[in-house]
């Protein structure tokens, strides 16, 4: 694709420096996926402008007006420190009538939504773990009938498995009650409690507008956990290097699925993507139940896509560079807003 001006939104505290020369490996870590994007598409021949954005719209309208980027690279997970916020930058971005990568505002509302998100995939028959919320208002848990023992506990509206470890998972009403004031109190959203499925950890990258491209069926595996722990992506799992080394905790190919559930796998990526509306990139959670049913957990539009993690790595083993990952996401957003790139 010919070059384009980039403007790159990410949280003011994640905006990299143009080397890293001097920087250590635990600041790297912070800003890996800004870096990675801002460097690569350098590399490509894109002009990048990074801006910080946390509490104010106006420096994003300022620079559409004065910069005039050709398109806007979505990194923001968050607005006002609110996960659901960040639909509302995208819609702003689609108001001044700017292309921008990754999923569209609706998409975001219905995929960030655990609860949402399984009512209407229930109905289009997808499987989901049974499940209750517990809202911040609420001074009584009470345990429905139809979500049997043992369930996990976590954040409604937060992602990145925040606040999940390994005492999310529950047995008692008097546990349960436990780590949903945990939420309510430390994390500060409301308690999403599911029927905790025991088996695999099954992701799977999708890319596209109307028409998709499903990646390879990606897997998080434990090898060396434990005595006691459960095979679950907590907070740990996903962020501490140190703990995924000594826990044998690796990311790469599903091995060993039968084609009828990979394929299956693979059908329900592209039906709760249409389902969501959700557009650009995304990567869909599963838990693959001993049976071969795989379980939806959660959509995550706009994923982590620095190229050490699952996206990218999913991407590269279907053939597609680093590079040609961002440009393919790049155009992607041209597309849908009908520019020829």
């Amino acid at each position: 694709m010919k070059p384009q001006r980039v403007l790159a939104l990410a949280h003011p505290d994640l905006i990299p420096p143009d080397t890293l020369e001097g920087v250590s490996e635990a600041e790297r870590f912070t800003f890996k996926t800004e870096y990675e994007v801002m460097s690569t598409l350098r590399g490509a021949g894109h002009e990048v402008k990074m801006l910080g954005v946390q509490t104010e719209l106006a420096p994003i309208r300022d620079e559409v007006e004065n910069w005039k980027p050709d398109i806007v690279f979505n990194l923001l997970e968050e607005f006002h420190g609110e996960t659901l916020y960040a639909q509302n930058v995208v819609s702003l971005l689609e108001l001044l009538q700017v292309p921008y990568t990754g999923c569209n505002p609706r998409g975001l509302l219905l995929a960030r939504g655990k609860d949402l998100s399984k009512k209407l995939l229930k109905y289009h028959r997808i499987p989901v773990p049974a499940f209750a919320v517990f809202p911040k208002s609420n001074k009584k848990v009470r345990r429905p009938r139809g979500l049997p023992y043992p369930v996990i506990v976590k954040s409604l509206s937060e992602d990145a498995s925040r606040g999940i470890s390994q005492a999310s998972v529950v047995d008692s009403d008097e546990k349960l009650a436990e780590r949903v004031a945990f939420v309510h109190e430390r994390i500060k959203t409301p308690a999403i409690a599911e029927q905790y499925i025991e088996g695999r950890e099954i992701y799977v990258g999708v890319i596209g507008n109307e028409k998709v491209q499903v990646l390879p069926v990606w897997e998080l595996s434990f090898s060396n956990l434990a005595d006691g722990a459960l095979p679950i992506a907590t907070e740990k799992v996903k962020h501490d290097v140190a703990y995924q080394e000594k826990r044998g905790i690796i990311q790469g190919p599903a091995q060993g699925l039968e084609p009828a559930v990979e394929t299956r796998i693979r059908g329900f990526a592209k039906r709760i993507c249409e389902a969501l509306e959700i557009d650009g990139y995304c990567r869909i959670d599963f838990r693959l139940a001993a049976d071969g049913t795989p379980y939806f957990i959660e959509a995550n539009p706009n994923p982590e896509i620095a190229p050490g993690e699952e996206f990218a790595q999913a991407a590269l083993h279907a053939g597609t560079s680093y590079q040609d990952l961002l440009n393919k996401i790049l155009l992607l957003g041209l597309q849908r807003a009908g520019v020829d790139a």
